[in-house]
């Protein structure tokens, strides 16, 4: 058994949150019991992961995607008010870290994807160096590489091939991150992976011949809340269950 405090504590010390500029509060979102003997991780604190999480017998979630984010109404109506509801309703504690999680260079989600790619950062690139880059690996083209990432992640990318280049340097961010291929490019990067495409980025790809795959924004974030919350059950003796929402994003 863990508390909760302890539990925060850890993560805290691995991700630390307070070297980010994020988009919401990274942490404790919601306060339930103080012990903690199951943790339950997810992408995104959904009323269907909510709810999964709870008959699993949750003490305590751990997501990327929490519940609270800049710009937000801030009330507590509607769908907010439905998943705090039940948090609160069973005592269950909810942690999310967003950027933080992302950039863990461990457990964190871009180096938990690159490994399913096979791909290992030697550099960091973009705002506050979230975006990981290194060798091209064995993927020598864009066509080897959408079938690999298509195998890993079970589902076929978006991919605008460039010029078709050999691949010597790949550069990769989780996510909502097609705002950094131009950093990505300007990194050296000969293609870059992530989890969207907007409609900048084809014209981006096609004008500098560097390859763009959009794997899915929660296709390619599905490995790093299950490899950290792994790490942390093991280190205080708690339990751990990963639920994955089906999410066509």
């Amino acid at each position: 058994m863990a508390t909760r405090n302890e539990v925060e504590r850890a993560l805290a010390d691995r991700l630390r949150p307070e070297a980010f500029r994020d988009y919401g509060p990274n942490g404790l979102q919601v306060e339930g019991r103080a012990e903690v003997r199951r943790l339950v991780s997810g992408v995104t604190a959904s009323l269907a992961f909510i709810e999964a999480a709870i008959e699993a017998g949750a003490d305590a979630l751990l997501v990327h995607h929490g519940l609270f984010w800049r710009g937000q109404d801030g009330r507590l109506t509607g769908w907010l008010r439905e998943r705090v509801a039940r948090l609160l309703a069973h005592d269950v504690s909810l942690f999310a870290y967003h950027l933080p999680l992302d950039a863990e260079p461990e457990f964190g989600n871009n180096a938990q994807f690159g490994s399913r790619l096979q791909l290992s950062a030697d550099a960091r690139f973009g705002e506050q160096e979230l975006g990981f880059i290194g060798a091209a690996g064995p993927w020598h083209s864009a066509a080897a590489l959408v079938e690999a990432a298509g195998r890993a992640l079970g589902r076929a990318p978006v991919c605008v091939p460039g010029d078709g280049r050999p691949l010597g340097r790949i550069a990769w961010c989780t996510g909502g991150a097609q705002g950094y291929f131009e950093a990505a490019i300007a990194a050296g990067a000969d293609a870059f992976v992530t989890g969207e495409i907007s409609e900048p980025q084809a014209h981006l790809a096609r004008e500098t011949g560097v390859a763009f795959l959009a794997c899915g924004h929660h296709a390619s974030e599905r490995y790093g809340a299950p490899a950290l919350a792994e790490h942390i059950a093991a280190r205080f003796g708690i339990e751990h269950r990963f639920i994955d929402i089906d999410n066509p994003a």
